[in-house]
């Protein structure tokens, strides 16, 4: 029996992702303290011990690594094989006791998001898989949604970009648009086929959207950068103007939702 070429790789994110639930174990969402980073960015004491553990885990000699938590260390720039990990994604609402958050680790190969593993300690989900072998949600075989029509379609759209009034211009159509926290827990369910598009319009870092990307993928679904290029990752600035993700047969009714909001929402 051959096995897939990223098997170590996901028993890894596997191994992971458990020592980030024994983790969470010992904090109570919405009843936790944070502090503020430059930008009004929280982060707390869950954040910095999740990304421990999943150093610990995941990263081996001549490897390089990427995390929103953790100092950069420009080496990686140099290594084909890197680790892209967002310890806690949706911090917001994990301060705020909103089951919306999740650990995101992505791992990347010569630039290219090729597997990944999102957990949401909070509703129990576990989602994982490889470009090579397909994806997994809690333990059973997934894959992105097979639909081709916006109508009756589910999107799932950023709460504070909603907040801000960035999705008003999609108001009205005949597509259901559901706010929620945590970028990669939305492209986790977009590549697990719970949803059928999630769509960021602002610039997102690669620590959010990296494992998330590799998931789409490898749920067989679509999955680009704002322009319809390739999600690269590993770049010396890790921000990304935006993301757009779908099951495949939606790609041009996404990409037509995006450069023609007001007619195609309407139509």
């Amino acid at each position: 029996m051959i096995l897939p070429a990223y098997s170590d790789i996901l028993e890894r994110i596997q191994s992971a992702l458990n020592a980030a639930h024994d983790v969470f174990l010992r904090f109570t969402p919405g009843e936790i303290e944070a502090e503020y980073k430059a930008g009004h960015d929280p982060v707390t004491e869950a954040d910095r011990a999740v990304d421990a553990v999943l150093r610990q885990n995941l990263l081996r000699e001549g490897e390089g690594w990427l995390s929103e938590e953790s100092v950069d260390d420009p080496s990686r720039l140099a290594k084909s094989r890197v680790w892209v990990v967002d310890p806690l994604d949706g911090t917001r609402e994990f301060v705020i006791g909103l089951p919306e958050f999740c650990v995101s680790i992505g791992f990347v190969e010569d630039g290219r998001p090729v597997a990944g593993g999102i957990f949401n300690p909070a509703t129990k989900e576990t989602i994982i898989g490889a470009i090579d072998s397909g994806v997994l949600y809690n333990g059973q075989p997934a894959r992105a949604s097979q639909k081709t029509s916006l109508k009756a379609a589910v999107i799932l759209a950023s709460r504070s970009e909603i907040k801000r009034g960035e999705w008003q211009q999609f108001a009205g159509g005949e597509f259901e648009v559901r706010p929620m926290g945590s970028v990669a827990y939305k492209l986790g369910l977009v590549a697990a086929g719970r949803a059928d598009i999630t769509f960021t319009l602002t610039p997102k870092h690669e620590w959010d959207i990296a494992a998330g990307a590799a998931l789409v993928e490898s749920a067989g679904g679509f999955v680009a950068t704002l322009d319809d290029a390739p999600v690269r990752c590993n770049q010396r600035n890790p921000l990304l103007s935006g993301l757009l993700a779908s099951g495949p047969g939606m790609r041009d009714e996404l990409l037509r939702l995006i450069r023609q909001p007001t007619h195609a929402a309407h139509r």
